[in-house]
């Protein structure tokens, strides 16, 4: 029998492409440029699984709905502030004990796909 006593599970939220204002250089703060964004959240799962029920899983709508709220009518210099900014918006779920958060703003780098960030934050 296996113990997953320390062991969390993870909800994601795969490619989720928004719109704001990000960059330091005065052209980027003209015009909106997409950013691409992928989120794990751990959590402890087991009464979801067990139960069915919505409430003890994390909401990954409303937390999306959260993060495209903010983030499209934002201003960001750097990635990795828009990174920690939307960590912080998982780990307002109580469930969520844990994010990692990858943000890739394609174009940034001629002959690059994207650049990006990868920030990982938890409640400890």
């Amino acid at each position: 029998m296996l113990d997953n006593s320390n062991q969390l599970d993870t909800v994601r939220i795969e490619q989720l492409e928004l719109d704001c204002i990000i960059g330091i250089n005065p052209w980027e703060r003209l015009t909106k440029q997409r950013v691409t964004i992928d989120i794990e959240m751990n959590a402890d799962l087991t009464k979801a699984g067990a139960s069915d029920a919505i409430e003890y899983t994390i909401n990954y709508r409303t937390i999306s709905k959260a993060i495209i709220s903010e983030i499209e009518e934002s201003s960001y210099g750097l990635v990795e502030a828009l990174a920690a900014r939307i960590a912080e918006i998982c780990l307002q779920d109580p469930l969520t004990q844990s994010v990692e958060v990858t943000v890739r703003k394609p174009g940034a780098v001629r002959n690059a796909s994207a650049v990006g960030v990868v920030v990982r934050r938890s409640r400890s």
